[in-house]
């Protein structure tokens, strides 16, 4: 959060109008102060804080990303006007990491290319849409972008998988908004169930089975988080995921 940026990128408020007792991190210099107090409407949702930001231009959105660019949190999301700025929460982390885990543990066990690109920032200015996801993943499209420092979605694939963490409804929906980039499968983890969904269409389907990983279905990805919540330790957790692979291969 705030020790993840440059000094004098962050500060925290203490009460954002209408909302007093609310924290939530601001950039001190830049875009966003300034629209603040233009905006006769923000929207700030707990416990896991969230910001939302009508009528923001795409020239705007710009400057944050790059007045953030160092920084790990908040994250952005953007469609069409209307920006989510979002702080993660140490439950909505964990269960990133976790979840970044098991990937890189059957990816690794079943020699698949995986590259790895996290919250990376996506977006197109074509369809005034941006967001950086909680974790994502390129397998089918990994070779394409091997050793590239920055993704620009005109002329390189969107990412194979995105893992969508959402313990609190997200205020601005991101569905819509990877299957426009053209998101080609989104985990989701609502706290209590994993669904995986392929893009078809313009719209996501419920299936059962990863694709971008076939091994793995909710069920399996349900029950890895289970054994994470058990106080496993790293190494346990590792050896179990490993196991799994290899009775199930």
């Amino acid at each position: 959060m705030a020790a993840t940026c440059p000094r004098g990128k962050i500060e925290w408020i203490d009460s954002v109008e209408d909302y007093p007792g609310s924290s939530f991190p601001i950039p001190e210099t830049g875009a966003l102060r300034g629209i603040l107090g233009a905006m006769a409407t923000v929207v700030i949702s707990l416990p896991e804080p969230r910001i939302v930001l009508p009528h923001v231009s795409w020239e705007t959105y710009e400057r944050l990303l790059e007045d953030l660019a160092d920084c790990s949190a908040p994250r952005l999301t953007y469609d069409r006007g209307r920006l989510e700025i979002m702080s993660p929460t140490p439950e909505h982390e964990k269960l990133n990491r976790t979840i970044n885990l098991i990937v890189e543990i059957v990816a690794a066990e079943l020699d698949i290319h995986v590259e790895v690109l996290g919250s990376t920032t996506f977006k197109r200015m074509d369809i005034s849409r941006g967001f950086e996801p909680d974790s994502c993943f390129y397998t089918a499209n990994a070779e394409r972008i091997y050793g590239k420092n920055k993704i620009d979605l005109s002329t390189d694939p969107p990412p194979d998988l995105v893992i969508e963490i959402d313990v609190t409804s997200s205020s601005i929906p991101k569905m819509p908004i990877f299957a426009r980039v053209g998101v080609p499968e989104v985990w989701r983890y609502d706290g209590r169930s994993l669904r995986i969904s392929k893009l078809q269409g313009d719209d996501y389907v419920a299936i059962d089975r990863s694709l971008a990983f076939p091994l793995l279905t909710s069920q399996a990805l349900e029950d890895f988080l289970a054994k994470s919540r058990e106080r496993a330790s790293r190494p346990r957790l590792v050896r179990f995921i490993r196991d799994w692979v290899a009775a199930n291969r």
